[in-house]
């Protein structure tokens, strides 16, 4: 890893051996909040929670307030009643709150006044994570770096680290204006382009952005992003058989690269729980992940669910509304399922060779079930993070993550352990061969994509 001015260029692994890539343990463990250390030996419960269906309006909004505050007493209650070492709780703002700014600080000033509460009568090691929404897309094509919405934006993140937030995060959605284009009509060179061209140089500026904010609030660190907007969006078409898994698979390993810009403008983690890109950022940057699986299928459905969590710092949920439920209300519920979760990764850790014995079986459980899963794997993820510290522009990246992802697919059938469908085989095929076709320069790409995607979106909202 060499540095730049004060931009971070990954060229090797913080993690080289796939034994090595565990939950629990990372090269760069992190403090924050209060009292908490991320990737230090523990993984830790990380509880993401929402409203029920209901209207977000100024007539609503004590109605709003009370049920985060119920939810965070109920999450702490059990936290506590469980005896968990340590809990991370997520707000991820809903449009309206990121829409008006002072909604989603209030909020966060009540929740991170809970957890204040909770260290100081339970000693609970504690932090709260904040996401505001990128609502950057309110016209077409979208202004990223100028406009209402990116000032209503930065207002948020702002507020929100000034009224308690420990880690600042967000789902951005830089290139998503040409990737969903392109995802729904299977076109290579558009996902490419988004994945490669678009999507890093948002997240760079945007991060950049963040890294400032958190620089003006100490104590507030700039956490981590996700493709969720990206390669979630692939899984859950993939789960409704709209797009072949294989291509969820190549996507989801291309979409580390942009998810990489965020490390590289300062972030520290925990990346996001819904990036399930999160361990091959773990093994390029040596930073604490977050991730989801099983545990959130409140939320959705997926085909990693305990592969998911073989690499994890921290282990979420996802986001869960207030509802009731026969034993308390959802949130209260999950947290309870998260604790013993961890509790079970946590035990293991203390036996020899623990960590790595059920690491192993979450891996095998699920490994070879979906070219999704493949993908994870530790071996899996060390290639397909070699593969991409070993260039160096983010288009070369996402080339090179491809191939790697493919090849991954690609030596799991031949071995007979992968089984793919004839026309997964057959889009496997399609894709290995449109990855050997790309111009040597993102340039050459652009011009080439012009007439397809160049009215999707804006030139100047990337620096183009």
């Amino acid at each position: 890893m060499m540095i730049t001015e004060t931009v971070l260029k990954y060229s090797t692994l913080a993690i080289q051996r796939p034994d090595d890539l565990l939950y629990g343990v990372s090269p760069l463990p992190l403090a924050c909040g209060l009292g908490l250390t991320i990737g230090a030996g523990q993984v830790f419960p990380e509880v993401n929670f929402t409203l029920p269906a209901m209207n977000i309006e100024s007539g609503t909004w004590p109605v709003v307030v009370a049920h985060y505050d119920e939810m965070a007493s109920q999450i702490l209650r059990r936290a506590v009643s469980l005896g968990v070492h340590g809990i991370v709780l997520e707000f991820e703002l809903l449009p309206p709150m990121t829409d008006h700014p002072v909604w989603g600080a209030e909020i966060t000033a009540v929740l991170k006044r809970h957890l204040a509460t909770a260290h100081e009568k339970y000693h609970l090691p504690c932090a709260l994570r904040v996401t505001p929404t990128d609502i950057r897309d309110q016209q077409k094509p979208p202004l990223m770096r100028t406009g209402e919405p990116w000032r209503q934006l930065k207002q948020s993140l702002e507020l929100c680290a000034k009224a308690g937030a420990d880690i600042l995060s967000i789902e951005s959605i830089g290139g998503k204006e040409v990737h969903d284009q392109a995802l729904m009509y299977g076109d290579f060179s558009g996902i490419v382009f988004a994945l490669g061209v678009l999507a890093p140089r948002d997240m760079s500026w945007l991060w950049a952005q963040i890294g400032q904010i958190c620089a003006a609030h100490p104590g507030v660190v700039s956490g981590g992003d996700s493709a969720c907007g990206f390669a979630n969006t692939a899984m859950q078409l993939a789960h409704q058989k709209m797009l072949p898994e294989v291509l969820a698979a190549v996507v989801r390993a291309m979409s580390a690269v942009r998810s990489l810009s965020a490390f590289e403008q300062g972030a520290v983690g925990p990346s996001k729980d819904c990036a399930y890109e999160g361990p091959i950022l773990k093994a390029i940057t040596g930073r604490p992940i977050a991730m989801e699986g099983k545990s959130a299928s409140c939320a959705h459905f997926s085909p990693v669910g305990n592969i998911a969590a073989a690499m994890c710092d921290l282990w979420s949920n996802e986001s869960v509304q207030n509802v009731r439920l026969l034993s308390g209300n959802a949130p209260e519920a999950y947290t309870e399922l998260l604790a013993y979760d961890c509790r079970l990764m946590n035990t293991a850790a203390c036996a020899p060779g623990g960590a790595l014995q059920l690491r192993n079986w979450m891996v095998a459980s699920d490994e070879w079930l979906s070219p999704q899963a493949a993908v994870l794997s530790p071996d899996a993820i060390i290639r397909i993070a070699a593969a991409i510290v070993a260039t160096d522009t983010p288009y070369h990246r996402v080339i090179a993550a491809g191939q790697a992802a493919v090849q991954v697919l690609k030596d799991g059938v031949a071995e007979q352990k992968l089984h793919l469908s004839r026309k997964e085989l057959q889009w496997l095929a399609r894709i290995d061969e449109a990855l050997e076709r790309f111009p040597a320069e993102e340039d050459a790409l652009l011009v080439d994509l012009e007439a397809q995607y160049g009215s999707l979106y804006d030139k100047a909202s990337y620096g183009l």
